[in-house]
């Protein structure tokens, strides 16, 4: 179908904005994302504020509902058969294999404990990898009608229900002082294996930062590519909870880590900042008695 042809609300998505200077793979597979996340958080929005939901409990005691399974059987059917020698690993039906080197990481709703209390705040993660390193990632919010994504090397863009794509870039804030921390549940500091380390871990945040909310799970990492906070701290969190996020803080000029400072997805923690507040971050977390962990706790789902 000719651009001229495409309904106008999709024709953004015959080049998206930025990826002329990414690498033709990694543009189709981009452009594959956004169609496929559109096709995902419309399919969440079936089931979004829906009376009578049914919701299930995985081994992990996190929710899971019919819209998680039904968005991510989309993402994958549609990745795959874009790109059937792509590796997949999602939330809710695991990982298959491939032979290309890429890697597609998806959590088709991030905030499911959000999303079954009809609050519009979840958010659709799509991740690809390549040799260990993000590619690309979309964080895309439904039921706002909203989404940011990235390409590495090729920069960040926001996107407000059918608008043209604009540059997404963090804050210019260069203080905690100064700064809005956002993190998915303030608990989850003292549920780590380190819990009073991670207890005393956010009484320091709390205390350092201007404006503490639990704008959390993709949202919060959405708000600070955008500038509008300034960190996200995940005490807890899964690959697939990081792997899009990752990509697109970079992008906007920012910093995300785990809580040693490396820059990793799986170490069960997750820190996003502007990247003028990083290193303060870190200290805070890691406290003037907390030694440096070697390793990173399980994450928890949803």
């Amino acid at each position: 179908m000719s651009a001229a042809a495409r309904p106008p609300e999709d024709a953004w998505l015959d080049l998206p904005p930025g990826t002329a200077a990414a690498p033709a793979d990694v543009a189709l597979r981009l452009r594959a994302a956004l169609h496929a996340v559109r096709r995902a958080g419309a399919e969440t929005l079936r089931w979004f504020d829906r009376p009578g939901l049914a919701v299930e409990e995985k081994a992990d005691l996190s929710p899971v509902t019919v819209a998680d399974r039904a968005a991510e059987a989309i993402l994958r059917a549609d990745l795959l058969a874009a790109f059937p020698a792509d590796a997949f690993l999602g939330e809710e039906s695991g990982t298959a294999t491939g032979t290309s080197g890429y890697e597609w990481v998806v959590d088709p709703i991030d905030g499911t404990k959000s999303f079954i209390r009809g609050v519009p705040l979840y958010a659709t993660l799509v991740g690809c990898r390549r040799e260990g390193r993000g590619v690309l990632g979309v964080i895309a919010l439904p039921a706002l009608d909203e989404l940011v994504y990235a390409a590495s090397g090729c920069g960040a863009w926001h996107v407000r229900g059918r608008a043209e794509p604009v540059v997404a870039t963090v804050s210019t804030r260069p203080r905690l002082a100064d700064a809005l921390l956002c993190t998915s549940d303030f608990t989850s500091f003292a549920k780590r294996p380190d819990g009073p380390t991670g207890a005393r871990a956010r009484e320091r945040f709390e205390s350092a930062c201007r404006i503490c909310r639990s704008w959390g799970d993709g949202y919060g990492y959405l708000l600070v590519a955008t500038g509008r906070a300034d960190v996200m701290i995940d005490p807890l969190m899964n690959a697939w909870d990081a792997a899009a996020v990752e990509t697109v803080v970079v992008e906007a000029g920012g910093r995300f880590t785990d809580w040693q400072g490396r820059d990793r997805i799986d170490s069960g923690d997750g820190l996003a900042t502007n990247g003028l507040v990083h290193d303060e971050s870190l200290a805070l977390v890691r406290g003037p008695q907390d030694p440096a962990r070697t390793t990173g706790p399980a994450g928890t789902s949803g």
